[in-house]
């Protein structure tokens, strides 16, 4: 069962995703929370996926996310949005948000967002790609990361192009016919070389690059 709490300083919005998510018998919900209890709850109760309001009044979502990513283990972290949220998109890129979705996605999305997420894997919505894309771009040395890109061994490059498809390290090893610990140390080796980006960053980068030719571009 895949474990996760929803953080959200609405109770209409926590009741409705907990509602969606209890139907999936692979899920469950361990936890829903506002912002000022979540670092504490979540970690209590050992959740694996965090969907995660970006944007609440108590303690807003930046700060959630930094202190769960700090955690010895941390869980995989969704964050919710709106679309007048996106000047925190960048923000909660750089401090290892493993995805984005907008609050009104789709249920079924939802669904397969939480067992991507799980699986190792990161998701964002098509709504925010490019705001996501175009802030972290703005951000970052587009060159740097284009020598980056064309200094990993094609096996590396490979590895990205399904990063940029959003897949887990099972699914990845499924894919190529390698064992999981091999696709571990090549996305560690990939990561490391794109300047110890995460996983979604690499997935922009890998979609920039042209790497993932075939997949609907912001669908990961």
């Amino acid at each position: 069962m895949i474990r996760v709490a929803v953080v959200d300083d609405e109770r209409l919005v926590r009741s409705g995703l907990r509602m969606i998510l209890g139907t999936a018998p692979d899920i469950e919900m361990v936890a829903d929370c506002g912002g000022a209890e979540a670092v504490e709850t979540v970690l209590r109760c050992a959740a694996e996926v965090v969907l995660l309001d970006i944007r609440m009044p108590d303690v807003d979502g930046l700060t959630v996310l930094r202190q769960l990513r700090a955690a010895p283990d941390p869980p995989a972290v969704a964050m919710l949005t709106t679309f007048d949220a996106q000047e925190y998109l960048t923000a909660a890129l750089r401090e290892g948000a493993a995805g984005f979705l907008l609050k009104d996605s789709d249920p079924e999305q939802l669904v397969r967002a939480v067992r991507t997420l799980a699986a190792g894997g990161s998701v964002l919505d098509p709504g925010v790609t490019r705001a996501v894309i175009g802030g972290y771009l703005t951000a970052e040395d587009q060159a740097a990361a284009a020598r980056a890109v064309s200094g990993l061994t094609p096996r590396e490059s490979q590895v990205l192009a399904l990063l940029g498809e959003g897949l887990g390290n099972a699914q990845i090893a499924g894919r190529m016919g390698l064992a999981p610990s091999t696709v571990k140390d090549h996305v560690r080796a990939v990561l490391g070389k794109l300047g110890g980006i995460n996983r979604i960053q690499a997935a922009i980068v890998a979609d920039r690059a042209g790497l993932v030719s075939g997949a609907p571009r912001g669908a990961w």
